[in-house]
């Protein structure tokens, strides 16, 4: 007797009810939704009465008809039950959500960037644009016009209705519950493990806490959700390839990760795990031998301009609608290039200034590198090598980025009535301090914190020197003009080499500690590479009263230059998030805690007048979910072991959603979870969040794949078990209501929850 076997992946032999309740109405989809098993085909069979036979009435097994209201309820299930969770999703989301009225947490970064895009003004954040334009959208939604500044604990004023600030972001997060139903259906898993994951979602109370703020971190959930679903959906559309719907949801796979990546980086983390099933597959396609060469190219393309070149799309446009609404200069234009900022409104980069700069002029001379700064010094000295006067460079504007560009100590001294000299490439100059007179020097006294290279520091005066105070100007390009003759305002880019030692003036990436004050470490590199940008310099401003004013703003910076450079200083600023060893941050956690639920944060102050908020998971999500990770890897070695000694009792269904069911969620996870066990950042609760979804969904793997025998024996057993699963959960989230929904008064009424130490609901 032959069978179809269509795409069922569980394993399990169902009646026909059971599977009409998990893939209503698509029972007959070729995508790889369960069809009707061999067993109950058999059993059906078993029932007819052959011609040849006399038929035996009392035999017949007569099956009472369902009432057409619990048919309905049955066959609409996949609206009615979605639709329900999302109701309470918003609910548990948006509950009280303005009763507290003053800044709180992450508010304070971004609520200000929001501000920012209202009024317009460029600044700089290490995180891409998406998030924060869409806080601002919600801000010009609410009418806030951008005045408020945002500090951490402040009140709201009247006038800034935060409360649809946070209705708008809670949004996201309410809309997390049914994404994860519907992928939970994608994945094959039963109706009751549906369920299940749905509720975890639904009453994981670290999401809905902080769903309910002005932070990002809602808008990175709903996009990671939908990178997922996408991905279930479009690969149960294999069977389907090339159809209208299987491009839908490859290009809206592609999509959704642009989406994830614009908020935070950590969406390439999710982008990972789609670029893993994408080479897994396409390698199993090279190996089907059957399928044209056309095919396997057209495979090949298609997830080329669909997974990478759409992705790319969506977040270079990103950027391109942050540089088109941050038009006005800002606190952020320290980071762009001279360029860039000549170009903003109000800025004084490039004002007034002269267009050639000759020697006598005062000048602030930029890094050209990614995130680079100003070339800047101030009194205080380097505590050892040749203890001279620091040079560094500065993100901030102020006087000690000022420098006179004098002629070397072998032509005449300069003198402020004499003739205008110009000096170009190939000249060799003296860069002297405008507030402390001393000359940028080097010497063979190695750097401070880059060994390898020389140290830069400020030294002698304009009298006393040497001719280690030489430098000699190297033109590298000109986005005005091919003459290289002169030193022009925001458009040469120059380098200087030392004169005597043949090393280059160089601000890369590396941080001074905090004697240095943070800043970036200046050096004198001894290779000599034209191609490196952090050798590369360029006056940012220029002042000398015996030049006409220009007009240097009239030269547009490349949208893609600018995009990388951005990205590159995000990078940078990004890495040097680092802990403090002279600062005890009480909020930050570590890796190891996160998984065990053996921390939480405190979201603000902790008076009895303000309303508190702890940021802390469902104990009965986390640790389920967490188990269910190792619980996972012993059934896969369990099976591992048994094919070894000769068992098959796996059908290549089972294999195939223990693949893409149970692998690729725990995939997800360990690429969500295990760059922070890396990273040198200083890291948070909230960190984990993304990770704790795959966590989720493994779980609901492992108890959909363990119960499989009950749902084949008896349905009740089956939904006592998952009956009380629900009740867990759901009564751990009322039990910890209070955390979400706001703590009124003295905590010490919570002190039922601090179950642990660290659990520091009630200090």
């Amino acid at each position: 007797m032959t069978v179809a076997q269509g795409g069922q992946t569980t394993g399990t032999a169902q009646d026909s009810q059971v599977l009409r309740r998990r893939n209503v109405p698509e029972q007959s989809r070729s995508n790889g939704s369960a069809t009707q098993p061999p067993q109950e085909e058999d059993q059906k069979k078993s029932h007819m009465v052959h011609p040849s036979h006399s038929l035996k009435l009392p035999e017949l097994i007569v099956v009472k008809p369902r009432s057409s209201i619990l048919q309905a309820l049955d066959e609409w299930e996949f609206l009615i039950a979605p639709l329900l969770f999302t109701i309470v999703s918003f609910f548990t989301r948006m509950y009280k959500i303005g009763l507290s009225n003053i800044v709180t947490w992450d508010e304070a970064h971004f609520g200000k960037f929001g501000s920012h895009y209202l009024k317009r003004e460029f600044y700089f954040d290490v995180h891409p644009p998406l998030g924060k334009m869409l806080v601002g959208l919600s801000g010009y939604m609410a009418g806030y016009n951008g005045s408020f500044e945002f500090k951490s604990g402040e009140t709201y004023p009247e006038e800034l209705n935060y409360t649809f600030m946070r209705l708008f972001n809670s949004t996201f997060g309410a809309l997390c519950v049914p994404l994860a139903y519907y992928t939970a259906r994608e994945l094959n898993f039963r109706r009751s493990t549906v369920w299940l994951v749905t509720l975890m979602v639904l009453c994981e109370n670290s999401y809905a806490t902080i769903s309910r703020f002005i932070l990002l971190d809602s808008m990175l959930l709903f996009f990671t959700f939908t990178t997922v679903l996408c991905w279930a959906r479009f690969h149960r559309l294999q069977k389907q390839s090339f159809s209208m719907e299987w491009f839908f949801w490859l290009f809206l796979t592609g999509i959704s990760i642009g989406c994830v990546t614009s908020v935070k980086w950590v969406g390439l983390f999710c982008t990972a795990l789609v670029g893993l099933y994408t080479a897994e597959d396409l390698w199993n396609k090279f190996g089907d031998l059957g399928m044209p060469k056309t095919t396997l190219a057209s495979h090949l393309v298609a997830r080329v301009a669909g997974l990478i070149v759409v992705p790319c799309l969506v977040y270079m446009f990103s950027f391109w609608v942050h540089f088109l609404v941050l038009e006005n200069s800002g606190p952020g234009d320290a980071q762009m290039s001279s360029l860039f900022q000549a170009n903003l409104r109000g800025t004084e980069v490039g004002k007034d200034s002269p267009l050639e700069v000759a020697y006598g002029s005062r000048a602030t001379i930029k890094n050209m590198g990614y995130g680079g700064g100003l070339l800047h010094s101030h009194v205080q000295t380097y505590p050892e090598g040749s203890q001279q006067q620091q040079v560094t460079c500065y993100h901030h504007k102020d006087a000690n980025n000022d420098w006179f560009f004098y002629p070397n100590r072998n032509e005449p001294v300069y003198q402020p009535d004499s003739p205008l000299i110009y000096p170009g490439d190939k000249t060799v100059i003296r860069l002297i301090h405008s507030q402390t007179g001393r000359n940028l020097h080097s010497h063979t006294v190695s750097a401070p914190v880059t060994k390898g290279d020389y140290e830069v520091s400020a030294y002698g005066n304009t009298t006393v020197g040497d001719d280690k105070d030489h430098w000699t100007v190297e033109v590298v390009s000109d986005a005005a003009s091919r003459d290289r003759s002169k030193i022009r305002t925001l458009t040469t880019a120059f380098r200087l080499r030392h004169t005597a030692l043949g090393c280059y003036l160089r601000a890369g990436t590396v941080n001074l500690p905090q004697w240095g004050f943070k800043q970036i470490e200046v050096t004198c590199v001894k290779q000599n590479n034209p191609r490196d940008v952090y050798t590369h310099w360029n006056v940012e401003a220029h002042w000398n009263e015996r030049l006409p004013a220009g007009d240097p703003g009239s030269y547009k910076s490349p949208f893609f230059r600018d995009f990388i450079h951005l990205n590159v200083a995000m990078m940078t600023s990004n890495n040097a998030l680092v802990p403090d060893p002279d600062k005890q941050d009480d909020l930050a956690s570590q890796f190891w805690q996160w998984p065990i639920l053996h921390v939480g944060l405190r979201m603000c102050g902790w008076d009895d007048h303000i309303v508190k908020y702890f940021l802390l998971g469902n104990p009965a999500v986390y640790w389920s979910s967490s188990l269910s990770l190792l619980v996972f890897g012993g059934l896969v070695a369990w099976y591992l072991i048994r094919w070894q000694r000769g068992y098959d009792e796996l059908k290549p269904a089972d294999i195939d959603h223990i693949h893409y069911s149970g692998f690729y969620p725990v995939a997800g996870w360990f690429l969500h979870y295990l760059p922070f066990v890396a990273m040198a950042r200083v890291t948070y609760v909230h960190h984990y969040y993304p990770a704790l979804y795959f966590a989720i969904l493994t779980a609901g793997f492992m108890l959909d794949w363990t119960t499989r025998s009950l749902a084949r024996k008896d349905r009740r057993i089956e939904w006592a078990v998952y009956g009380l699963a629900y009740a867990i959960i759901s009564g751990l989230f009322v039990l910890f209501r209070a955390i979400v929904f706001g703590m009124e008064g003295n905590s010490q009424q919570w002190r039922h929850l601090k179950w642990f130490d660290k659990w520091r609901i009630s200090d």
